[in-house]
């Protein structure tokens, strides 16, 4: 059975009201690149092991076969954007206590497909064909 998260009387989890304060803490923030690179890099390396692998595994994909896209975190999570708006980002399982991460895409991304197409992707590991997938949809993203 899942787990349910304890709400408050504000009627946000504990860690909805953190990713709260980590997007305020992100406006907040420097805009240099060298600031948003550094966030990322700190986002990525607090992950657990399996979860850093797989942000690894993306932000090199991202720098690899979409340079357009900036290091940004988002809510705390690791993201890259396009002209400051996050496109892709990785929601980590642990940040919210979850059976497995995603890669999601917000609407910047062009992966539109008639009426109706996925914008995010659950991924427990990344291995050869994940990987595949990942580069088409980052492509895709930014085309």
């Amino acid at each position: 059975m899942a787990e349910t998260k304890k709400k408050t009387k504000s009627g946000f989890s504990a860690e909805e009201r953190a990713a709260m304060k980590a997007a305020a803490a992100e406006r907040k923030a420097s805009q240099k690149q060298e600031d948003l690179d550094r966030a990322l890099a700190d986002a990525i390396a607090q992950l657990p092991d399996d979860e850093r692998a797989m942000a690894e595994k993306i932000d090199a994909i991202v720098r690899e076969h979409a340079p357009v896209l900036a290091s940004k975190t988002y809510y705390g999570m690791p993201g890259w954007a396009r002209e400051g708006k996050v496109c892709v980002f990785m929601q980590p399982a642990t940040k919210f206590k979850v059976r497995y991460s995603t890669i999601g895409f917000d609407p910047t991304a062009h992966l539109d497909d008639g009426n109706m197409w996925p914008t995010a992707f659950a991924i427990l590991t990344i291995g050869p064909a994940e990987e595949k997938k990942i580069i088409e949809l980052v492509k895709q993203a930014v085309s």
